[in-house]
């Protein structure tokens, strides 16, 4: 199968989605399949045998990271030349506007995957009035697709409420070897501590973005003593937060990869996931790859994800003393520490990249199936057996 996938992000940007992505491309290239990848400017020509055609885009003002990047008709040249058996859209936004286009222009079956509730940031960037705008906008998108996947059983039921067709699970992986206990440093720790590697350490790894809702974590430091909070990533709220945590005991890393960000893991006590807005967040399956027990505030995926592996605690992101109250219950309570953390890394362990990659190839599958079926790429919330 030859597979075109477009995405709103890619190489050299880091998180779940370029996560997924290589990870997935890894799988489906390894399985026989070609794949061709349509991102942003600044990718690579590359990502191994998937060609990558790199579109110019504009930074949006409020996230310079990310780009808009409006139609180019080196897009069709690309895939004239590539001849895709599928389209693949990721999370779509404007980028993934060609590939609709060209998914109905080339007459092959078209799949939308969701990543990012984009109208949830609508609250946290101060616009609300966006958020059914966001919605309606969204809802458009996916369902020119045949299937829609969400990442987990939470979001697939928020899409189906929001009267998103055919819509399926496409479940999250981790590399357990890579991520894995025995990356644990203590010069590592050493950096996640500022040198104090004997002090309790919380680890988040992810954007510095509003929408993380890291503010919510400086309660932790007014009220328990010593403990160490590790960051890991960049974004475009560093500056802010960095001026928020001034002389207290948080650290700033930047950006981690491969064998240093599995030993900042592997090294730390606790993984602390303040975000309400992930739509899964594949940091928490690296964390509990590695060992960490989790600490997350309750939203439909966390707590799915806590409900099927036992392996960490929620607390109320709305209640400072529900945050305190479950930080100090594994910091002061060495058997749950251990029992969460053993839970953690035993419950991951079978979840890797090639059980989803081949979910994923089976709705593929599916797709095309149901696009030959109907003699169009479009379709209505037709009943497809998956």
């Amino acid at each position: 199968m030859k597979i075109a996938i477009f995405t709103e992000t890619f190489l050299p940007s880091t998180d779940g989605i370029v996560t997924r992505l290589c990870s997935t491309i890894d799988h489906l290239l390894e399985m026989g399949h070609e794949v061709a990848v349509i991102a942003p400017d600044g990718s690579p020509a590359f990502y191994k045998a998937a060609p990558v055609l790199s579109v110019k885009g504009i930074p949006y003002f409020f996230y310079p990271q990310k780009k808009f990047c409006p139609p180019s008709p080196k897009i069709g040249t690309f895939l004239r030349s590539f001849s895709p058996t599928l389209i693949h859209i990721v999370n779509p936004v404007v980028l993934g506007l060609n590939g609709i286009y060209y998914a109905r222009k080339m007459r092959v079956p078209l799949i939308a995957s969701f990543h990012t509730n984009l109208a949830a940031y609508a609250h946290l960037y101060h616009v609300p009035f966006l958020d059914p705008v966001a919605w309606s906008y969204l809802r458009l998108l996916h369902n020119q697709a045949i299937l829609n996947l969400a990442t987990s059983e939470a979001m697939v039921g928020e899409l189906k409420k929001r009267d998103f067709h055919n819509t399926r699970l496409w479940a999250g992986g981790v590399d357990a070897e890579l991520f894995h206990p025995r990356q644990q440093s203590d010069a590592m720790r050493a950096r996640l501590t500022g040198g104090k590697i004997k002090d309790p350490v919380l680890l988040y790894v992810g954007r510095l973005a509003p929408e993380k809702q890291l503010e919510r974590l400086r309660p932790i430091l007014d009220a328990i003593h010593p403990i160490h909070i590790a960051f890991v990533g960049d974004g475009p709220d560093r500056a802010r937060l960095e001026h928020m945590f001034k002389h207290t005991q948080v650290h700033f890393l930047g950006l981690l990869h491969a064998n240093e960000l599995a030993a900042a893991f592997a090294s730390a006590d606790a993984f602390i996931f303040p975000s309400t807005t992930e739509t899964l967040g594949l940091v928490l399956l690296e964390a509990m790859s590695s060992g960490l027990p989790i600490i997350a505030a309750k939203s439909k995926p966390s707590e799915e994800l806590i409900r099927q592996t036992e392996a960490g605690i929620l607390f109320d992101s709305e209640d400072q003393e529900s945050l305190l109250h479950a930080v100090r219950s594994l910091l002061t309570q060495p058997d749950l520490h251990h029992q969460l953390a053993t839970q953690a890394r035993s419950s991951i362990e079978l979840r890797g990249w090639e059980i989803p990659t081949k979910a994923l190839v089976e709705y593929y599958q599916v797709a095309v199936r149901a696009h030959q079926l109907h003699h169009h790429s479009v379709t209505s919330d037709i009943d497809i057996p998956v």
